[in-house]
C-alpha cells in the first residue's frame, strides 16, 4: 500500500506544484486539500504518513492546524512539515510548540522538499514497523498469558475434583459458591482481577479434606470430640497443600482453605481469629459456602428456602459472619438467584466436579453446617 502524503494549501497553483513534486517520491500517494478545516475532518478518519501544511491560510492557519491535528487520536507521531515564507523566529518557535517537525521555505526547492520528505517518510516507516512489532509482541504476551491461565484453571479444577471425589457433594456446589464469592467481591468494590482471583480460588476451600480419613469424612453420624478435632485439621492441611504455589490464585486458595471456617466473633477454627484479623477472602467464602450448604439438599438435611437461608445468615451477623460482607451479599440477591438457577444439582449427579467446570473465568463441601 502506498504511503499517503497530505498536502494542505489554500492556493490552487501551490497544490498543483506539490502534487507534481510529491509524485516524484517513490511509492507515495498525494492527498490534496485547499481547506484546512476539510483536511482536519479527513484526518479524523484517515492516517497520513506525512503532512505538508502551508502556514498562511484562512483559519485555521498552519499552526492551529498542527495543534488540532496533534490532538487527534493516533496523530502524536505523524511527521508534520510546514511550508512558509515567514522567517520570523517567533513564528517558527510557535510552530515547533504546536507540533511541527521541520520547515520548508517558500519558494519551495524541489530537491530540498524531496530530501526532507524522504527522511520523514523513512522515520514514519520505522515508527510503523516498531508499532507493528509492539502489537505482535502484545499478541504473543496475551497468548502466553492465556495459556498460563488455562494451565492454572486446569490445576484448580483437578484439585477441586480430587477433593469432591472424597466428599458427598455435587460438583455444582463449588460452582455456585465460587460465583457467590465473586458477587460479594464485586459488591464491596474489589478490582476485577481480584474478583477473578476469588472466583478461581474459592473452589479450593476444602481441598484439605484429601487428608481427612474416610472413617471420619464419610461417617454418617455425629462426630465425637476426637473425630471433630481431626476433621478440623482439613483447614490446615489445605493451607499446607496450596501455600507454596507460584500461582496467585492458588496461594489465595491456601488462605481461603485456612480461614473460611473462622468466625467473626473468634469462635471458629483452626486459629480462633476474629473480625478483620480473618483474611478478607476467608470471610467472603465463609458466607458463600454456608449459604450454598443451607440452600442445597443433602443426605443429612433438606434444602432451605432462599428466604430462610438469608434470615439465618442475618442472625449470624457479627457472630459467624462479617456484617459488611453480609450486606454486600444481600445486595447481590438477584444475581445470586441467577447463579442458583444456572448451576442446579442434577438428579443422580456424581459427587465429582464435572470436567467442563463452567466458571465465568478461566476459574467443597462444608459438610453439615456448623
Amino acid at each position: 500500500m502506498p504511503m499517503q502524503v497530505l498536502v494542505v494549501d489554500d492556493v490552487e497553483l501551490n497544490l498543483t506544484l506539490m502534487r507534481h513534486m510529491v509524485g516524484r517520491l517513490p511509492d507515495c500517494e498525494p492527498v490534496l486539500f485547499d481547506s484546512s478545516e476539510a483536511a482536519l475532518r479527513w484526518c479524523e478518519h484517515a492516517d497520513p504518513d506525512l503532512a505538508i501544511i502551508d502556514y498562511m491560510m484562512p483559519a485555521p492557519d498552519g499552526i492551529e492546524f498542527a495543534r488540532r491535528f496533534r490532538a487527534l487520536r493516533g496523530k502524536a507521531e505523524t511527521p508534520l512539515l510546514m511550508v512558509t515564507a515567514n522567517t520570523d523566529l517567533e513564528v517558527r518557535y510557535a510552530a515547533l510548540q504546536a507540533g511541527f517537525n521541520d520547515f520548508l521555505t517558500k519558494p519551495v526547492d524541489r530537491t530540498e522538499l524531496l530530501a526532507r520528505a524522504t527522511n520523514m517518510l523513512r522515520l514514519r516507516s520505522a515508527q510503523k514497523a516498531l508499532s507493528d512489532r509492539a502489537r505482535g509482541l502484545e499478541t504473543e504476551v496475551r497468548k502466553a498469558t492465556a495459556e498460563i491461565a488455562a494451565r492454572e484453571l486446569e490445576t484448580v479444577v483437578r484439585l477441586a475434583r480430587a477433593a469432591e471425589f472424597r466428599d458427598p457433594e455435587t460438583g455444582a456446589h463449588i460452582q455456585r459458591m465460587a460465583h457467590y464469592s465473586r458477587l460479594i467481591a464485586r459488591e464491596i468494590g474489589l478490582p476485577v482481577h481480584e474478583q477473578d482471583i476469588v472466583l478461581l480460588a474459592a473452589p479450593l476451600h476444602d481441598v484439605g479434606k484429601l487428608g481427612t480419613p474416610d472413617r471420619i469424612l464419610l461417617k454418617s453420624g455425629r462426630l465425637d470430640p476426637d473425630e471433630w478435632e481431626i476433621m478440623k485439621q482439613h483447614a490446615v492441611i489445605g493451607y499446607e497443600i496450596l501455600r507454596e504455589s507460584a500461582s496467585p490464585s492458588i496461594r489465595a486458595g491456601a488462605i481461603i482453605a485456612w480461614t473460611h471456617h473462622e468466625r467473626f466473633d473468634g469462635s471458629g477454627y483452626p486459629r480462633g481469629l476474629a473480625g478483620e484479623d480473618i483474611p478478607l477472602y476467608g470471610r467472603i467464602v465463609a458466607i458463600a459456602d454456608v449459604f450454598d450448604a443451607l440452600t442445597s439438599e443433602r443426605p443429612y438435611k433438606e434444602r432451605w428456602s432462599v428466604d430462610r437461608a438469608f434470615a439465618h445468615l442475618r442472625t449470624e451477623s457479627g457472630q459467624h459472619f462479617d456484617p459488611a460482607l453480609l450486606a454486600a451479599f444481600d445486595r447481590a440477591r438477584t444475581d445470586i438467584l441467577e447463579v442458583m438457577a444456572r448451576f442446579r444439582d442434577e438428579a443422580g449427579a456424581s459427587p465429582a466436579l464435572q470436567p467442563d467446570l463452567p466458571l465465568d473465568l478461566p476459574g467443597g463441601s462444608p459438610g453439615p453446617v456448623g
